[in-house]
């Protein structure tokens, strides 16, 4: 049982396509081209260190081997989830995700990923790439190889506020002008399947051409994210998705808001405005965890969070 939040240091990454309005999140940034910030993160190529408390520095990853009693007990060889504030400056590569059982047979042991999106922002116009048009999945060999990009992919308008789930096997790219929360499985298996010709450090980007067409669903059907409202005590809080993975949740707060932490561990990221949870002043671009046992949390102040758990 422990009354102590979890307040985290997150590793930024820079990317061809980053850009730097991660610094609204509170994020020092080393260059104008930072495309991800590992808010929540114990995977090796990002692993958070505990900011301040009795776990200060050390690896969050550490925190879930030697305290699983703050994580409920939770079952697993890894901490199970992923958030990532992601700017998109410009567009990311058209790319899919493999499953558990393709990441664990061709990729070492991974996991694969599910993800979800939580669109913070979106230029006026902006699109996102969610899907194909291929009708089987000897057809989406064929576009693919014959390089029908515009015939192929399936590109949706996205406004601020949208929520999308990405499941394995799900066409999918960011496009400049987006910034977004993720939530996702603790994975960095990405399968890009075309990049635009894009050069970095003056050679193309690796492509995963034979990966992708074996992991691509086929045909792309769009579904609304599964809610199956999670047992939880807490009234206030909006649920976006409950899959077998995650759900994932919005909290408004509006002076005041309480919550009572009834899941193995919640993990929380502070999206908007400004504010305390209990006594410790937070505002955009916090992120922190509250442990199993926690009780009752109080917010106060005006400010968003997305809130997620397994």
């Amino acid at each position: 049982m422990s009354r102590e939040i979890i307040f985290l240091n997150p590793v930024l990454k820079e990317t061809v396509w980053g850009g730097s309005r991660l610094a609204e999140f509170g994020c020092e940034l080393p260059s104008e081209h930072v495309g991800e910030c590992w808010a929540i993160s114990a995977h090796p190529n990002g692993d958070d260190t505990v900011a301040s408390g009795t776990y200060a520095g050390m690896h969050l990853s550490q925190l879930w081997a030697e305290h699983r009693g703050l994580f409920g007990n939770a079952a697993g060889d890894r901490f199970p989830l992923l958030t990532k504030i992601i700017d998109a400056a410009a567009d990311l590569s058209i790319q899919v995700h493999p499953d558990d059982a393709y990441a664990r047979t061709h990729e070492n042991g991974s996991l694969g990923k599910t993800e979800c999106w939580y669109i913070l922002d979106a230029k006026p116009g902006a699109t996102i790439v969610i899907g194909h048009n291929a009708k089987n999945h000897e057809e989406v060999k064929l576009m693919i190889e014959q390089k029908r990009w515009k015939e192929f992919i399936r590109e949706i308008p996205v406004h601020k506020g949208d929520f999308f789930l990405i499941e394995p096997g799900t066409v999918h790219a960011i496009k400049g002008g987006t910034l977004l929360l993720e939530t996702q499985q603790n994975s960095d298996v990405t399968y890009r399947v075309y990049d635009y010709d894009r050069l970095s450090g003056g050679k193309p980007r690796e492509l995963h051409v034979k990966q992708s067409i074996d992991v691509i669903k086929a045909p792309f059907t769009a579904e609304e994210p599964p809610k199956n409202p999670q047992k939880t005590a807490n009234k206030n809080m909006n649920e976006l998705v409950s899959c077998r993975f995650f759900s994932v949740w919005t909290l408004d707060v509006e002076n005041r808001a309480e919550i009572e932490q009834d899941q193995k561990f919640m993990l929380v990221s502070v999206i908007e405005g400004s504010g305390k949870v209990d006594d410790t002043a937070v505002e955009k671009g916090r992120h922190f965890i509250i442990p199993a046992g926690y009780g009752k949390a109080v917010f106060s102040g005006n400010m968003r969070l997305v809130i997620s758990s397994i």
